[in-house]
């Protein structure tokens, strides 16, 4: 008895039956990017489609550039900083020292010892 289930025996992520005869993949073209290791990053790109200037590295996380003999220098990564660090950024010394006495004063007066 038919259970009206059209994908009854077929698996996720599988594709159709059978392709269709009236379709055909789109045009596709190999593009090549190396980084500073030597490692090669190959994928496919519409043959329209115009190629970024950079790609990073899935094995090394460096940044990959088309041109092996040149690739691109190393990847600057920032520094770690902590919360302390950027709130030091925002704001003075003054403004720190203001800041932490309007704080006590709140908290004195929520203690009743104001």
């Amino acid at each position: 008895m038919p259970t009206g289930n059209a994908i009854r025996g077929t698996r996720i992520g599988s594709g159709p039956d059978r392709p269709t005869e009236r379709s055909a993949p789109a045009p596709r073209r190999p593009v090549s990017y190396w980084c500073r290791n030597g490692h090669r990053v190959e994928f496919l790109i519409a043959a329209d489609a115009e190629a970024p200037p950079g790609w990073d590295c899935p094995r090394c996380g460096q940044p990959a550039g088309p041109d092996a003999e040149n690739p691109p220098g190393q990847a600057r990564t920032a520094p770690y900083k902590s919360h302390l660090a950027y709130v030091k950024e925002r704001r003075t010394p003054e403004q720190a020292e203001a800041i932490l006495a309007e704080a006590l004063d709140a908290l004195r007066r929520r203690r009743g010892r104001a």
